[in-house]
């Protein structure tokens, strides 16, 4: 397995990043594999995975640079660079093209475990085919989505925030990637099954950075000067799905369908803003849904930080699973 070495106070200082050139490069990864984890992606797969074959097609050098980088180890790093906080897509694509042609075939052969690398590849453009790729998934692919996928990964954020206010560091890490990651104490982070030596971050810069996609939304990085790390994770809880999350027809006939989804989306802690946000509900609407539930003892609010996390009480998970169990029953 591979594992960080880091002090308490590098752990303490790290924080949470969202990256839409890491969404981009996930999402790549996901035409890449074709394979999708749930409904929503299947739905985005139909829609997005002819045209990004046909432009491979199109392309044979680039379609063999894809290949190539993700290739049987792991990404070529000039692929993904260093998420940093606040950086757009273009900003972090000028990173990816000022990467020297010689460091690009050579985290290529990394990628495929030693190599040989295809004579097609050995060219001095890579990095601008891999940039101008990149962009052409961003415009055509994830841009039409951000904003959704923003406030689902912004969600992520919160509850994660949140689960480190109560229990600390060591539930979230283990967590991220279950199987992949987790804390192995004395100071150890475990980021992957690779068998590769250990890495002493202590006093460097560490973020973590959640994206949609799942299979493929998970990988490593830092900067040349060891000055930044990554961990890039598949966001979790009930809104990684990319779709409204079904409300019980029992459910909905008791406390009626609006309120009663609001209700099933908060097994995981989310404030009224990004309830309003997904659930396209109004303000209002949300915030009299909220009294209604708060009043009934179905669910409960607390502060995290700037930002009010409503989340269901036992009651509410009791009531929300009747649902479940009657619906099932139904059919």
């Amino acid at each position: 397995m591979g594992w960080w070495q880091i002090n308490a106070d590098t752990l303490a200082g790290s924080r949470f990043v969202l990256s839409p050139l890491a969404e981009t490069l996930a999402s790549l990864k996901l035409l890449h594999a074709g394979e999708a984890a749930h409904p929503g992606e299947r739905v985005w797969l139909g829609r997005h995975l002819p045209g990004y074959r046909a432009l491979l097609a199109a392309d044979p050098v680039t379609a063999l640079l894809v290949r190539a980088g993700f290739g049987r180890v792991w990404t070529a790093d000039f692929l993904a660079p260093t998420p940093r906080d606040g950086e757009g897509v273009e900003e972090g694509l000028a990173r990816v093209r000022a990467t020297p042609a010689d460091r690009a075939r050579a985290d290529l052969v990394v990628s495929l475990a030693g190599g040989p690398l295809p004579a097609a590849l050995d060219r001095d453009d890579l990095p601008e085919r891999a940039a101008g790729l990149l962009w052409r998934v961003w415009t055509e692919t994830v841009r039409p989505y951000w904003d959704r996928r923003r406030r689902i990964l912004e969600a992520d954020v919160v509850a994660r925030t949140a689960q480190v206010s109560q229990g600390g560091w060591a539930a979230v890490l283990d967590e991220l990637r279950p199987g992949r990651t987790r804390w192995l104490g004395e100071n150890r982070l475990q980021v992957n099954l690779h068998e590769y030596p250990p890495r002493e971050i202590s006093g460097a810069e560490l973020v973590f950075v959640p994206v949609t996609p799942q299979r493929q939304g998970g990988w490593v990085s830092w900067e040349d000067g060891r000055e930044r790390y990554a961990l890039v994770y598949p966001c979790a809880g009930v809104l990684s799905g990319g779709e409204r999350r079904a409300v019980p027809a029992a459910l909905g006939a008791l406390l009626g369908a609006a309120r009663a989804e609001v209700l099933v989306l908060l097994d995981s802690p989310l404030s009224t803003t990004q309830l309003v946000a997904v659930t396209g509900q109004a303000l209002g609407s949300v915030g009299r849904h909220l009294k209604v539930l708060l009043d009934a003892g179905l669910v409960e609010r607390r502060r995290a930080g700037r930002s009010v996390l409503y989340s269901r009480t036992p009651a509410g998970h009791v009531l929300v699973e009747a649902g479940n169990g009657a619906d099932t029953y139904r059919s």
